[in-house]
Protein backbone atom coordinates (compact mmCIF):
# COMPACT_ATOMS: atom_id res chain seq x y z
CA UNK A 1 0.00 0.00 0.00
CA UNK A 2 2.86 2.37 0.85
CA UNK A 3 4.49 1.77 -2.55
CA UNK A 4 1.20 2.47 -4.33
CA UNK A 5 0.81 5.75 -2.40
CA UNK A 6 4.38 6.81 -3.29
CA UNK A 7 3.79 5.93 -6.96
CA UNK A 8 0.57 7.97 -7.06
CA UNK A 9 2.27 10.92 -5.36
CA UNK A 10 5.16 10.85 -7.84
CA UNK A 11 2.76 10.60 -10.79
CA UNK A 12 0.78 13.62 -9.61
CA UNK A 13 3.90 15.66 -8.90
CA UNK A 14 5.41 14.88 -12.30
CA UNK A 15 2.23 15.92 -14.09
CA UNK A 16 2.69 19.47 -12.76
CA UNK A 17 6.40 19.76 -13.48
CA UNK A 18 7.59 21.64 -16.55
CA UNK A 19 9.72 19.49 -18.79
CA UNK A 20 13.11 20.94 -19.68
CA UNK A 21 12.10 20.82 -23.35
CA UNK A 22 9.12 23.08 -22.61
CA UNK A 23 11.17 26.04 -21.37
CA UNK A 24 13.68 28.12 -23.29
CA UNK A 25 15.60 31.16 -22.11
CA UNK A 26 16.99 33.52 -24.73
CA UNK A 27 18.88 36.81 -24.45
CA UNK A 28 17.58 39.65 -26.66
CA UNK A 29 20.24 41.79 -28.29
CA UNK A 30 20.01 44.70 -30.68
CA UNK A 31 21.97 45.24 -33.86
CA UNK A 32 24.64 47.94 -33.50
CA UNK A 33 22.93 51.34 -33.37
CA UNK A 34 19.41 49.84 -33.18
CA UNK A 35 16.98 50.25 -30.30
CA UNK A 36 14.49 47.63 -31.50
CA UNK A 37 14.56 43.91 -32.26
CA UNK A 38 11.99 41.60 -33.85
CA UNK A 39 12.07 37.93 -32.90
CA UNK A 40 10.07 35.42 -34.95
CA UNK A 41 9.53 32.01 -33.40
CA UNK A 42 6.90 29.42 -32.49
CA UNK A 43 5.85 27.34 -29.52
CA UNK A 44 3.54 24.38 -29.02
CA UNK A 45 1.48 23.17 -26.10
CA UNK A 46 2.94 23.95 -22.71
CA UNK A 47 6.19 25.35 -24.10
CA UNK A 48 7.18 28.88 -23.15
CA UNK A 49 10.10 31.17 -23.89
CA UNK A 50 11.66 33.65 -21.47
CA UNK A 51 13.32 36.50 -23.35
CA UNK A 52 15.82 38.44 -21.20
CA UNK A 53 16.55 42.05 -22.02
CA UNK A 54 19.00 44.26 -20.12
CA UNK A 55 17.57 47.68 -19.26
CA UNK A 56 18.21 50.72 -17.06
CA UNK A 57 15.80 52.52 -14.77
CA UNK A 58 13.96 55.29 -16.57
CA UNK A 59 14.18 53.78 -20.06
CA UNK A 60 10.97 53.34 -22.06
CA UNK A 61 10.15 49.83 -23.22
CA UNK A 62 7.69 48.92 -25.95
CA UNK A 63 6.64 45.32 -26.60
CA UNK A 64 4.30 44.05 -29.32
CA UNK A 65 3.32 40.43 -29.90
CA UNK A 66 1.91 39.60 -33.33
CA UNK A 67 0.61 36.02 -33.37
CA UNK A 68 -1.53 33.62 -35.37
CA UNK A 69 -3.05 32.09 -32.19
CA UNK A 70 -5.59 34.04 -30.12
CA UNK A 71 -4.41 32.24 -26.95
CA UNK A 72 -0.77 33.34 -27.32
CA UNK A 73 0.36 36.09 -24.91
CA UNK A 74 3.36 37.51 -23.09
CA UNK A 75 3.92 38.63 -19.51
CA UNK A 76 6.52 41.22 -18.49
CA UNK A 77 8.60 40.91 -15.31
CA UNK A 78 10.84 43.77 -14.18
CA UNK A 79 14.35 43.35 -12.77
CA UNK A 80 14.36 41.66 -9.39
CA UNK A 81 11.22 39.62 -10.10
CA UNK A 82 10.84 36.11 -11.48
CA UNK A 83 8.15 34.40 -13.56
CA UNK A 84 8.38 31.44 -11.20
CA UNK A 85 7.69 33.34 -7.97
CA UNK A 86 6.38 36.86 -8.61
CA UNK A 87 3.38 38.53 -10.19
CA UNK A 88 4.02 40.04 -13.60
CA UNK A 89 4.14 43.81 -14.03
CA UNK A 90 2.14 43.28 -17.24
CA UNK A 91 -0.16 40.31 -17.91
CA UNK A 92 -0.97 39.87 -21.58
CA UNK A 93 -4.00 37.62 -21.15
CA UNK A 94 -5.67 40.48 -19.22
CA UNK A 95 -4.26 43.54 -20.99
CA UNK A 96 -3.56 42.43 -24.58
CA UNK A 97 -0.49 41.92 -26.71
CA UNK A 98 1.08 45.38 -26.57
CA UNK A 99 2.81 47.19 -23.72
CA UNK A 100 4.59 50.52 -23.35
CA UNK A 101 6.03 51.66 -20.02
CA UNK A 102 8.96 52.95 -18.02
CA UNK A 103 11.54 50.54 -16.62
CA UNK A 104 11.56 51.04 -12.81
CA UNK A 105 14.97 49.52 -12.01
CA UNK A 106 18.26 48.44 -13.56
CA UNK A 107 18.63 44.82 -14.63
CA UNK A 108 17.04 42.18 -16.81
CA UNK A 109 13.43 42.49 -17.92
CA UNK A 110 11.88 39.08 -18.63
CA UNK A 111 9.27 38.65 -21.34
CA UNK A 112 7.59 35.25 -21.04
CA UNK A 113 5.77 34.16 -24.21
CA UNK A 114 3.27 31.34 -23.70
CA UNK A 115 -0.02 29.75 -24.71
CA UNK A 116 -3.03 29.86 -22.40
CA UNK A 117 -3.96 26.52 -20.86
CA UNK A 118 -6.95 25.99 -23.18
CA UNK A 119 -4.66 26.00 -26.23
CA UNK A 120 -1.74 24.29 -24.48
CA UNK A 121 -3.76 21.26 -23.46
CA UNK A 122 -4.94 20.87 -27.09
CA UNK A 123 -1.24 20.99 -28.08
CA UNK A 124 -1.84 23.98 -30.37
CA UNK A 125 1.03 25.84 -32.01
CA UNK A 126 1.51 29.61 -32.12
CA UNK A 127 3.74 31.33 -34.66
CA UNK A 128 4.64 34.81 -33.47
CA UNK A 129 6.81 37.86 -33.86
CA UNK A 130 7.83 39.62 -30.66
CA UNK A 131 9.00 43.17 -31.28
CA UNK A 132 10.87 44.84 -28.43
CA UNK A 133 12.16 48.40 -28.32
CA UNK A 134 13.99 50.34 -25.61
CA UNK A 135 14.82 54.05 -25.62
Amino acid sequence: MKRLWIAITLLIASSFAVAADDQRIERVSFETGASEAAISDSLTGYQFVDYLLGARAGQMIRVDLNTDNASNYFNLYVAGTSPDTDEAAFIGSISGNAYTGVIPSDGDVTLRVYLMRNAARRDETARYTLTVGIK
